[in-house]
Formats: structure tokens, C-alpha cells, sequence
């Protein structure tokens, strides 16, 4: 069995140091003071760096960041944030090494909970091995290491007499890259080229990160830390003025506003004029959009001009109290959401998310069936959002401070396409099942975006960032 071992950091991810990483854990399971003392203990780590004691900067660094916390957290971030940048960072020549190999093993001195997760499920990893945080009997990490140093051994107790195939790596890292690779048959060093081994010549990709969580856009290297802190005084009075302006000011006249504080709304296609009394219809226009984040019927409504009332599962309180539309919540129970639905629809339009939950990668994940067996009335709107520095929508935390966040952004781009009403023989008239309306909607959405249609659901979003056990069946599309 031909085998590799590759070395992460600034191998299998191009950024050689990690402390953006460990600023990600400080932030999302800490909290912004923990985030601003670690910035502050980047020169000290630096110039550690720079006198030749890497393990000594690495260790402070480990220390700050998680001292304190509970695993359990650090556990989550690792499962839910991290493989997102991981992924973003992935060196392709790299990998195209490395995934012609049968067994592959990473290896890093970042702690192994950090890193296991996306090494297994998006690299296929066969091992991870790393530095191991030492935990009280309570479950909270001291902030110290173990088994830190000693690679070329684990590497050696792990392959016994067979060595690896090849060894993977920078000639330097962390002064200790030379050892582990030093018990491989072969060594590979950047630039890194698939001549090296070609093997079958057949090269896998790496799983993509379809759901992830937290609250920052952009990975935290110091630069990038440093001007969020900066924006945080600006950003927080700049939300609750823009909060203010949107309650107070007509829907019709935000596409005008959005220009003075740095936003943009950009609609496309030609939507449905307001269901009018002489209409011969009797139900209004069902919406259906993709579901970006949480504000997307809001922005549906901004491009339209006039209030489109929406259904909603899991909207804060908050949110719900400031919301310029109005917002109906649904149960989950499919029986009592029909009925609530029909009766919405004979006042007039509608807008609702059948994926149930949102997903901020280019996937699409599988539509409920529900709307279909409604209404033929059915207009599809394709969405897509770029924000600056947050994520509004978070699925661990407070849902409260979703709107706040969002707002803060120094700049945020909505594109709102609006496609043809469904044809009566695309409709369950015209004798089409829910499902197959469903499926043909979501692909037409997909299309128009670019995005990959899934059967994933919000179920599976939800057991891969909330459980210990994520594991979520990433060929699931279609």
C-alpha cells in the first residue's frame, strides 16, 4: 500500500504559521477579549519566531488561546469554523500529491483537536498526528501540551517497519520538519508537482466545506485582526443608526438609501405586479428563494417596494420585533404550516425559504416539497449575498444579535433575480408531484446562481455543527 505523510502547515495549507487559526478559536469560543490579548501577544510571538524558538511562540500561542476553555468548545470550533479556512488555504499542487496515495497521515504541531476534523473529512485522512491538549478532570484545557516534538517517533510507531512511501513537507518547520520526513523512503518539498508519483494518475478532489459556522468572513491574520477591532467602534454605532432607518423609513425608498452607508441592491428579471382587486386569481404569488441568510425576504420586499409577509422557523424575537415585513412563524408540523400558508396566500403574496435553513457556500440544499402542494402560483427568486467582515446568521449563539451583526458590515452586496412564474405543466395542476416541483425549482435557482443543487437538508447542517459526531455524506448532491 503506497502511503504519505504530509505536513500541514504551509504544505497541505499554504500559510506556514497558524496564530490566524488560534485567533479563530479565541474569537468564536471565547470571545473578543481573548481575540484582543492574543493580537497583542503577536510581536512577542514573532520576534519568538524570528530568534529561532518557533516551538516557544507555538506554545505561548496554545496557551492564550484556549487556557480556560472548555474542550467541548474548542471541539466545536474546531468542527464547525476551522475547515473553512483550512479549505480556502488548501495548497492544490499539494494536494494532487497527496491524494493519489492510498494512506495518507497528516501531521502538525497545531493541537489535533484543531486540525482532525478537516484532515479526515475533507482530506480523507487515514491519521492525524499532533500535539494533544492537556485537560483537567472537568474538561477544561490548562493551556499546555503534550507530545509536542516528537513526530518522527509517532510517525515510526504508527508504520512500524514499513516506512512511508513519502514524506511531504518544507525543509523547515517549527525546526522539526527534516525529522518526521527523515523516516519516509522518499521526501517531496515545495514546489510540489503530481510528477513526483504520478501512481494511477487519477487525482481526488477534496471534499468541499458545504456547512460551516462563526462570525467572521475573512480568516483573522494579524492585519486582518487588527482592522476588525479598529471597525468594531465604528461598526456597532453605524448599526444601530442603520436599525433605526430601517424601521422607520418606507420600503419603497431603502434601494435609495442603501448606496449612503456602502451597500448595494442589484435586481434582475421582471417580477409580478401586486395582486389588484380586479385580478381573477384569488390567491396571491408564492415566492420561493433560495436561503442565503436570514435576511433574504426583507431584501426580497426591498427589490419588490411594497411589504411581502414571510414565513419563518427559527427568526429571533428580536429580529421578528424589528423586522420592516411582517413574519409568520411555522411549527414544522406539516398539516397546521399548510393550512397557515393557504391562508396567507388568499390575502395576498408570500415569501418562503424551502430549504429551511441557510447555507453560505455555493450549494443549494434540498427544498421542501410543501410549497408545491399550495399554490401553482409560483414565482422562483434566485438570491446571493457578499458581506464584508460578519456572518449574520450563526447557528451556535444568541440569534439576537444576527441583525446588529449584519448591519455592522462596512459594505454588503444582495443580488435578487427574479425568474418567470412556473408554466401550469410544471405544476402539480399539470400534474408534476410536490417533489418533482420542488427538485425543478431548486435546479432552476441552482442554475441561475452557478450553485451545486444537494439533497442535503437542514437536518444534516445541523448534526454536522451541533454533534460530536458530524460525519455528513458530502456526495449527497445532484
Amino acid at each position: 500500500m503506497d502511503s504519505v505523510v504530509a505536513e500541514l502547515e504551509g504544505s497541505l495549507v499554504k500559510d506556514p504559521d497558524p496564530f490566524s487559526y488560534f485567533m479563530l478559536i479565541a474569537y468564536e469560543a471565547s470571545g473578543l477579549i481573548r481575540f484582543s490579548l492574543l493580537l497583542l501577544f503577536w510581536p512577542i510571538v514573532r520576534l519568538l519566531r524570528l530568534m529561532g524558538q518557533e516551538d516557544a511562540g507555538l506554545k505561548l500561542t496554545i496557551f492564550i488561546s484556549v487556557a480556560g476553555l472548555r474542550v467541548s468548545e474548542i471541539r466545536s470550533v474546531a468542527r464547525a469554523v476551522l475547515p473553512k479556512f483550512y479549505m480556502d488555504d488548501l495548497n492544490m499542487d499539494a494536494w494532487k500529491v497527496v491524494s493519489q496515495y492510498d494512506k495518507k497521515v497528516v501531521v502538525t504541531k497545531t493541537p489535533r483537536i484543531m486540525v482532525e476534523r478537516f484532515a479526515k473529512d475533507h482530506l480523507m485522512a487515514d491519521e492525524v498526528i499532533g500535539s494533544d491538549l492537556s485537560v483537567t478532570r472537568l474538561g477544561f484545557a490548562t493551556g499546555l501540551v503534550t507530545d509536542f516534538g516528537t513526530l518522527s517517533g509517532r510517525v515510526a510507531k504508527l508504520f512500524g517497519d514499513a516506512k512511508p512511501s513519502l514524506g511531504l513537507g518544507r525543509l523547515s518547520s517549527f525546526g522539526n520538519s527534516e525529522s518526521f520526513m527523515s523516516v519516509c523512503k522518499e521526501q517531496c518539498h515545495p514546489p510540489f508537482t503530481t510528477s513526483h508519483k504520478p501512481l494511477n494518475g487519477y487525482v481526488d478532489r477534496p471534499r468541499p466545506v458545504i456547512f460551516h459556522d462563526g462570525r467572521l468572513v475573512k480568516r483573522p491574520t494579524p492585519a486582518n485582526a487588527l482592522l476588525l477591532l479598529l471597525w468594531f467602534p465604528i461598526g456597532v454605532p453605524l448599526s444601530i443608526v442603520r436599525i433605526i432607518i430601517s424601521v422607520i423609513v418606507p420600503v419603497w425608498a431603502i434601494p435609495y438609501e442603501t448606496p449612503i452607508f456602502c451597500g448595494s441592491l442589484i435586481v434582475k428579471g421582471n417580477p409580478p405586479p401586486p395582486l389588484s382587486s380586479t385580478s381573477k386569481s384569488s390567491n396571491g404569488v408564492l415566492f420561493v428563494c433560495n436561503h442565503r441568510m436570514f435576511m433574504d425576504p426583507v431584501i426580497l420586499s426591498y427589490a419588490l417596494g411594497r411589504k411581502i409577509p414571510a414565513v419563518t422557523y427559527s427568526l429571533s424575537r428580536v429580529t421578528e420585533i424589528l423586522s420592516p415585513i411582517p413574519t409568520i412563524r411555522l411549527s414544522r408540523d406539516r398539516d397546521i404550516d399548510a393550512k397557515k400558508v393557504k391562508k396567507l396566500l388568499e390575502k395576498g403574496d408570500l415569501v418562503v425559504c424551502p430549504e429551511g435553513t441557510t447555507c453560505r457556500e455555493p450549494f443549494l440544499l434540498r427544498f421542501s416539497a410543501l410549497f408545491a402542494e399550495l399554490t401553482d402560483r409560483i414565482v422562483p427568486v434566485a438570491v446571493n449575498c457578499r458581506v464584508g467582515l460578519f456572518h449574520p446568521t450563526k447557528a451556535r449563539g444568541w440569534k439576537g444579535l444576527d441583525l446588529p451583526f449584519f448591519l455592522m458590515n462596512p459594505t454588503s452586496v444582495y443580488e435578487v433575480t427574479f425568474l418567470n412564474q412556473l408554466e401550469h405543466k410544471d405544476t402539480c395542476s399539470g400534474g408534476k408531484s410536490p417533489y418533482e416541483v420542488a427538485n425543478y425549482v431548486q435546479r432552476l435557482i441552482g442554475k441561475t446562481l452557478g450553485f451545486q443543487c444537494t439533497n442535503l437538508t437542514r437536518k444534516d447542517k445541523y448534526r454536522l455543527l451541533a454533534e460530536n459526531d458530524g460525519t455528513v455524506r458530502y456526495n449527497k448532491t445532484s
